[in-house]
């Protein structure tokens, strides 16, 4: 009697007229599911109960009749297609009560060994299932998930397999529904549960260590070859194979350690340093005899142990300063002290003077039995004018086996200081300078002093450059060197200043071949003079010496103008001066000294003049 649905048939005669519109309704095909109202068209379920698990589908032929249903009625019919939804009145029902399982034993922890399934026949979120392992004997080890897509359980490795300790797991495993309807409680519990059997495989393992770490320790300067410890790792398989072990020489690259591949015994390869490393951590890795591929790893770590081979030191500093009006019993200075060693227990210091210092009534030290100790005076009226240093020894000692000792000298500064022991100067140029002058006024001092150097300095460098400017000529005359001897000279007769032999023989002139030439800077050249036929000699010997220059090697790669000084042979004259020579003031022209530049402007005007002059008058 459940409502489903109402049809409604419309016919086009007039209702008015008899029974001609009056509609019938009845039920063609879909008997005996279900039921139509005739006059109403409403259609309802006829059975109670009816299972979606059974048939989903119906297909209901309604007929619609005029006339009231009688004979000579017109009718039309139409198909209602009517879906059953799901409820969840099923539970989870396992198809078998007992599952097996093979698992070999070298399963990794957390993969899937297999799969189990309870089936449900509602549809959709009815069908959900959520699976369960029943505590129990083996339960610890395994867990179990529901595949969404399938709904079947994934039971997974939880801990490792070994098939030498136990070689079969039994345990329940429960599938209930996760979306339950409580209109069917009364039908029953909504799960199943089913026995699974898991049978673990024997495989061929790797060796295992005893050990997840071994630790070990070794004192340092142990002698090579010396046995420190050893590794053991066994073949738990059935048949026991011999383990072989050596070490990884990724993690001992310098090869401080060796291991005996038979008894796993390890001994020192190297002298240890403590120092130098405190700690090795290397890799031991065992393989099966039988099976060389199988192979296990683990960690070992050697702490390397102290030995008492290094006297302890006095940490800084080295060095401190007393006041000179330092009373007797003053600490200036508490020291402390270093080691490279190091002791398990922690080491002990002890400080004391050395012998030769003990009997000196300046200082002395003071062990305060704490690793520290004091640096006291032992007078007052300490003068930096007597004494500015002195050298304390301190003889420091450790505790440990064998005692180790050392002498550390400090040095001890005198200085000068107010009342309150503040310190004011420990130089000792301060001891000669005025009590007044402060460090600013010093520094200001020697920054003069510096100033006042460096102008004296490029004074003197200008002085002694100007000197060699004055022996050069001017940039203007590129035509000769002029040098400036500020003395007349003997003449011809003086052989002291000059060798003579040199103007009268040209060849001697071949063995020097010293040029003191000058680059020019502007090439100026006088006016050029027809040659004079009296002066054939002269010309020929300088047209030699310039075709010597132009195949000299030697020579600049400028032009140059040599002055040979050579008057000739059988001169008339007899000297190149221009006095009583037989050349007439009529044949010179001296208009080509003003090209010359300034430096021979008054040159140019005495000649210029002299031409105005009586001809017959000799100059």
């Amino acid at each position: 009697g459940a409502y489903v649905l109402q049809v409604k048939a419309t016919d086009a005669d007039d209702p008015t007229y008899g029974n001609s519109a009056r509609v019938v309704y009845s039920i063609l095909q879909g008997q005996p599911y279900f039921s139509i109202d005739p006059k109403t068209g409403v259609i309802r379920t006829a059975l109670p109960n009816m299972d979606r698990e059974v048939k989903e589908q119906y297909q209901v032929l309604i007929q619609a009749k005029d006339m009231g249903g009688q004979l000579g009625g017109l009718a039309g019919t139409t198909t209602v297609n009517i879906t059953l939804t799901d409820v969840n009145d099923n539970p989870p029902r396992f198809p078998k009560s007992i599952f097996h399982l093979k698992v070999p034993e070298t399963s990794l922890v957390g993969s899937a060994i297999g799969r189990i399934r309870a089936v449900d026949p509602d549809y959709g979120k009815n069908a959900e299932i959520e699976y369960n392992i029943v505590p129990g004997d083996g339960g610890n080890l395994f867990d179990i998930t529901t595949d969404q897509n399938t709904q079947e359980g994934i039971i997974k490795l939880k801990k490792p397999l070994d098939f030498e300790t136990k070689k079969v797991y039994t345990f329940k495993v429960e599938a209930s529904n996760l979306h339950l309807d409580h209109r069917f409680h009364s039908v029953g519990p909504f799960k199943d549960t089913a026995t699974v059997k898991i049978n673990v495989l024997d495989m061929d393992e790797p060796p295992v260590f005893s050990k997840p770490v071994y630790t070990m320790e070794v004192y340092e300067d142990t002698p090579v070859g010396t046995i420190i410890g050893a590794v053991t790792a066994q073949d738990l398989d059935a048949g026991s194979s011999s383990v072989r072990y050596f070490i990884d020489w990724k993690s001992d690259v310098d090869s401080y350690f060796t291991i005996d591949a038979t008894e796993g015994t390890i001994a020192t390869n190297e002298l240890l340093d403590r120092e130098s490393t405190a700690q090795y951590n290397f890799s031991i890795i065992a393989s099966k005899f039988s099976n060389p591929l199988l192979t296990s790893k683990v960690n070992v770590i050697i702490n390397v142990l102290d030995v008492n081979e290094f006297p302890p030191e006095i940490s800084v500093p080295y060095e401190t300063s007393v006041c000179e009006n330092a009373k007797p019993g003053q600490v200036i200075q508490t020291v402390t002290a270093v080691d490279k060693d190091l002791s398990p227990a922690g080491q002990r210091f002890s400080f004391r003077l050395s012998a030769e210092a003990s009997n000196k009534p300046n200082f002395t030290v003071h062990d305060y039995r704490n690793n520290t100790a004091g640096i006291e005076t032992r007078r007052n009226d300490y003068n930096r004018r007597q004494q500015e240093l002195y050298f304390l020894p301190v003889v420091i000692e450790d505790s440990s086996y064998p005692v180790q000792s050392s002498t550390n000298t400090m040095t001890i500064r005198v200085c000068r200081c107010d009342s309150d022991g503040t310190i004011l100067s420990c130089n000792v140029e301060a001891i000669f300078l005025p009590v007044g002058l402060s460090t600013g006024a010093l520094i200001a001092i020697l920054l003069c002093i510096v100033i006042l150097l460096v102008i004296v300095v490029l004074y003197v460098a200008l002085r002694r450059q100007k000197k060699k400017d004055t022996l050069m000529t001017s940039k203007e005359d590129i035509r000769d060197n002029v040098i400036h001897y500020d003395d007349e000279g003997g003449g011809e007769e003086d052989t002291q200043a000059f060798d003579i032999g040199a103007l009268r023989n040209p060849k001697v002139i071949e063995d020097n071949k010293i040029r003191r030439d000058i680059k020019p800077d502007t090439l100026r050249f006088p006016r050029q003079r027809p040659p004079v036929e009296d002066n054939t000699d002269i010309r020929d010997f300088i047209n030699q010496r310039l075709q010597e220059n132009d195949v000299d090697l030697t020579a600049p790669p400028y032009d140059s103008l040599a002055t040979y000084a050579y008057e000739g042979n059988g001169s008339v004259a007899e000297s190149l001066s221009s006095i009583d020579s037989l050349t007439t003031e009529a044949d010179q022209d001296y208009d080509y000294l003003s090209d010359w530049g300034p430096r021979f402007k008054i040159l140019a005007d005495m000649f210029g003049e002299e031409e105005s002059y009586n001809p017959d008058k000799v100059t």
